[in-house]
C-alpha cells in the first residue's frame, strides 16, 4: 500500500481516531527535547480546540487580531 492509501484511510477516521492517530505519528519522530516540548504543547492546544475547551478563531476573528 502506498502513503497516499494510507492517508485517504486515515482521513475517513473519526475526528477521534484521526486525533489518537496524528499524536502516534508525531510521537514516533525523534526530536529534540525543546521541540518534543512544542510537538506536545501543539497537540494538547488541539485538543482543547477539539473537546470544546476553547473556542477557535473564524477566519474573520484571525484576521482581525493580525491587523
Amino acid at each position: 500500500m502506498i502513503t497516499a492509501d494510507f492517508a485517504k484511510m486515515a482521513l475517513e477516521l473519526p475526528p477521534e481516531e484521526r486525533l489518537e492517530l496524528a499524536r502516534r505519528l508525531v510521537e514516533s519522530m525523534v526530536a529534540p527535547s525543546p521541540l518534543e516540548d512544542a510537538v506536545a504543547e501543539g497537540i494538547r492546544r488541539i485538543e482543547d480546540v477539539l473537546s470544546g475547551h476553547i473556542k477557535p478563531l473564524t477566519e474573520a476573528e484571525f484576521r482581525n487580531a493580525l491587523k
